[in-house]
C-alpha cells in the first residue's frame, strides 16, 4: 500500500483517475436527471401542442452525455433503466416502446461515434431520434398486430429532425457549464 505524502497528492491521484464510486455515484445522478426530464417533458408536452406520440426527448440529452463521455455501457444502462422507468409509471406498451426505441437509437448513435470521422452532435443526435422514432413504430407495430403504426411514420420523421436538433442544441449549450463544474466533456 502506498503512502501518501500530503493529502494534495492523494486528492490530485483521485481526481485523474475516477474512482468506480465516483462513476457510480455520477450514474445514478444521471439517471435520476433523465427521470426528471422525462417527467417534465410529460407534463410540457401537451401545453406545447405536440402530436401525439411526440416527445421532445430531453432524458435522451443524459444518455447522449453519458455514451459520448462515459461510455457506451453507461449509455445502455441509462437507456434500459430509462425505460424501466417509462414502465413502472406508464405502463407494459409505453415501456416496451421506451426501451425498443432507446435501444435502437443508442446502438445507431454508437455505431455512427466509431466512425473514423466522428459525425459532429447533431448528426448523431437527429439519427437518434430518428431511430428512436423506427424503434417505437416496429415495437407498436407487433403491439397492434399490423403495419398500421407504420402510418404515422410522415409524422415521426418530421418530429425526429426536429427534436434531434433540439437535443443536439440543448446537450451543447450545457456542455461549457459541466466542464466547469468538473463533469468530464472532453473526447
Amino acid at each position: 500500500m502506498k503512502a501518501h505524502s500530503d493529502w494534495g497528492e492523494e486528492r490530485e491521484e483521485s481526481v485523474l483517475k475516477p474512482s468506480k464510486t465516483r462513476q457510480v455515484a455520477l450514474s445514478g445522478l444521471l439517471f435520476a436527471l433523465a427521470m426528471a426530464l422525462s417527467f417534465m417533458e410529460s407534463a410540457i408536452a401537451p401545453l406545447l401542442g405536440l402530436m401525439p406520440g411526440v416527445k421532445i426527448g430531453l432524458a435522451n440529452i443524459v444518455v447522449m452525455y453519458a455514451l459520448f463521455f462515459m461510455g457506451f455501457p453507461q449509455a445502455l444502462s441509462l437507456a434500459v433503466l430509462k425505460a424501466l422507468f417509462v414502465l413502472l409509471t406508464r405502463g407494459a406498451v409505453a415501456g416496451l416502446l421506451s426501451l425498443c426505441g432507446g435501444l435502437l437509437s443508442l446502438l445507431v448513435m454508437w455505431l455512427l461515434y466509431k466512425l473514423p470521422k466522428r459525425p459532429t452532435y447533431f448528426i448523431l443526435s437527429v439519427c437518434g431520434s430518428l431511430a428512436h422514432n423506427v424503434g417505437q413504430m416496429i415495437a407498436a407495430s407487433f403491439v397492434l398486430g399490423s403495419r398500421l403504426a407504420l402510418t404515422y411514420a410522415p409524422v415521426l420523421i418530421v418530429s425526429g429532425l426536429g427534436m434531434g436538433w433540439v437535443t443536439s442544441a440543448s446537450l451543447a449549450a450545457i456542455l461549457p457549464a459541466l466542464g466547469r463544474m468538473g463533469f468530464n466533456t472532453k473526447k
